[in-house]
């Protein structure tokens, strides 16, 4: 039953096989991965022989952070998610630079994108390697992508070339989000679109202190000022343990409604588990539309 939830349910070189005992076994492409997740606190068995004959393993330190025990493990590879093409890599603290969740909103996205019948210009804050920014490209928007990390949005660009968008029209800006919408602003550029994937903590260049359930509201009125005077939409979304969707909603439409009019539809992102045939809860997101 998919009520009450966006499902990520189109993936063909992306499959959550199994998940148990807060770890999921997964495949990406060729390649099988067991990573942490929180949310799997059931035990269930573990029947599928990739359990023990995964290519890697992520084990978490009781320090923090932790580390890959690898098996037959490539640098990097690629795969496909419809028309759109990633490079895929583990990462430190678990990643592997791509949130296969979020191909739910990929969809939504490029839909709405190629049903404006007009040019579409996107602002893509925390932009990470790139996934959003690629579809909207690929559905003819225009895109700026905004990363405070350098090489977040070198991977970006490596996304843009898997996917043929090298040559559309982006701008790669490696800046902290605030500052730079801050900028935007005083410049007078406007967005019809914003998307942004803020993290639960983190730190500005500055030592400023990141903490999501205190800085999004400052920040989304904040971002509001980029809005052009015909928007099409906004999405957040939150890996935020606790922080619920219907939140989301209410900050959203607490800030663009009076301004803007339109509404908010919020709803946790999941991905089904092939072995049990249900869903696993991956974030929550928020779309609003105008």
């Amino acid at each position: 039953m998919k009520q009450g939830f966006w499902a990520a349910d189109q993936w063909k070189d992306y499959e959550l096989i199994d998940c148990s005992s807060e770890e999921k076994l997964e495949r990406w492409g060729e390649v099988y991965l067991v990573r942490p997740d929180p949310q799997a606190i059931w035990n269930t068995p573990r029947t599928n022989r990739h359990w023990q004959t995964r290519n890697a393993r992520y084990i978490r330190s009781e320090s923090g952070g932790g580390r890959w025990e690898r098996g037959k493990l490539p640098e990097d590879w690629e795969i496909a998610y419809k028309e759109l093409r990633f490079r895929v890599r583990p990462m430190n603290f678990k990643h592997t630079g791509l949130f296969p969740e979020q191909a739910a909103n990929w969809d939504w996205m490029m839909e709405t994108i190629r049903g404006a019948g007009r040019p579409v210009r996107v602002l893509n804050l925390f932009a990470y390697t790139g996934a959003a920014t690629v579809a909207c490209l690929k559905a003819g928007a225009e895109v700026c992508h905004v990363d405070a990390a350098k090489g977040m949005v070198a991977w970006a660009k490596e996304n843009a070339a898997a996917s043929g968008v090298s040559d559309a029209p982006v701008r790669w800006i490696v800046d902290d989000c605030a500052k730079f919408v801050e900028r935007e602003i005083r410049r007078g550029r406007r967005y019809d679109a914003v998307i942004m994937d803020p993290p639960s903590y983190g730190r500005g260049p500055g030592g400023e202190v990141w903490k999501l359930e205190k800085n999004l509201w400052p920040f989304v009125e904040l971002c509001a000022g980029v809005l052009s005077d015909r928007p099409l939409f906004w999405l957040i979304s939150s890996y935020t343990t606790g922080l619920s969707p219907t939140v989301l909603s209410y900050i959203t439409e607490s800030i663009l409604r009076p301004r803007h009019g339109g509404s908010a539809e919020s709803r946790e992102l999941c991905l089904p588990v092939t072995e049990s045939g249900l869903w696993l809860p991956c974030g929550a997101s928020c779309r609003y539309t105008f």
